[in-house]
């Protein structure tokens, strides 16, 4: 009898410390530049959960993250906001080539969307893309080239534009060229732009994800910041995945696997929505509901044929950004 409750105890003490069933105690997550709070809230929760488990987080334009990587950048998993920059790991030979299929939803816990923050009152009266364009408007987002916040800006604003002149090619650009000519700066990532229109107080108008104006209201007031939706936006995916070469490496491969579960179990659709993230589970989502404004959301494979053909003919070398660039 005596044994059988020293084994009972011991089953109980692996079931209190779960950490002891993966090989690995510690992660490193590779993330895009405003995904800085939230992760902070994710990870508190994920170890609370793991005791002796340790996440760690590093932070930047998600392009310039899997360029790392590939250079020896040792993150066990990606939380990317850019489907494109997960396929430049995959051609790498540093995540497996059917990565959309290892988690639901394509491998994608939440979404988001190019939104706008403007200061109290709406001074500017902004309302929606076509405001943006307007002689009297400074606006801010960062650098198209850097950052993939800023590439969903562009790719939002193109399609706003593409409906409204009727896929008039010529007058769509000149709308977009327009828009970047409002803009005073271009930072290299999302949160240098948040900086630059929260304290150093430039511009009339902030284009970033839907979340993050939210965290940028919660933090610096309210009182201050207005969020604003447009009639039509762009679904900004936020795709997960294993580094396969690095938890091969580090022997990871559990751990990583247990937190990206993680992010689509309900507590963590609820730390993803209650920072600003529309999320995949209907329940969490309706509990939500109130939080997040109805808006008629296009996708990159309805208007642009798919994330390889916004490539070719937006960001390559010479294409079409490149050209807005040139006729600044």
């Amino acid at each position: 009898m005596r044994r059988f409750l020293l084994v009972g105890a011991a089953l109980a003490g692996l079931l209190a410390a779960p950490a002891s069933a993966f090989a690995a105690d510690k992660l490193l997550n590779a993330s895009y530049d405003v995904a800085r709070e939230l992760f902070v809230a994710v990870n508190k929760a994920y170890v609370a959960a793991h005791p002796g488990v340790t996440i760690d987080q590093s932070h930047a334009g998600t392009s310039k993250q899997a360029r790392a990587i590939v250079e020896g950048l040792e993150a066990d998993v990606v939380t990317f906001n850019q489907v494109t920059d997960i396929d430049f790991l995959a051609k790498n030979g540093f995540v497996s080539d059917d990565w959309k299929s290892d988690f639901p939803n394509q491998s994608s816990p939440f979404y988001s969307l190019p939104s706008f923050l403007v200061r109290a009152g709406n001074p500017k009266n902004i309302k929606d893309w076509n405001d943006l364009a307007r002689d009297d408007v400074k606006v801010i987002f960062p650098n198209p080239k850097t950052s993939g916040n800023a590439r969903y800006t562009y790719l939002a604003a193109t399609a706003y534009a593409k409906e409204a002149f009727k896929g008039d090619e010529t007058k769509v650009k000149e709308f977009i060229t327009k828009i970047f000519d409002n803009v005073p700066v271009f930072d290299t990532g999302g949160r240098a732009a948040t900086t630059t229109f929260v304290e150093r107080g430039i511009g009339d108008v902030l284009i970033t994800f839907e979340s993050e104006t939210t965290g940028i209201r919660k933090e610096f007031g309210e009182d201050k910041y207005e969020a604003v939706v447009p009639s039509v936006s762009l679904l900004a995916e936020f795709p997960v995945a294993i580094v396969d070469k690095v938890v091969e490496k580090r022997g990871s491969r559990d751990l990583a696997k247990n937190y990206l579960d993680f992010l689509y179990t309900p507590e963590g659709q609820t730390i993803l929505a209650e920072n600003g993230n529309r999320v995949r589970d209907e329940k969490v989502a309706g509990a939500f509901k109130d939080k997040f404004p109805e808006v008629r959301l296009v996708t990159v494979e309805d208007v642009f044929g798919g994330w390889d053909k916004v490539q070719a003919e937006h960001f390559a070398s010479g294409a079409l950004l490149d050209q807005i660039y040139g006729e600044r």
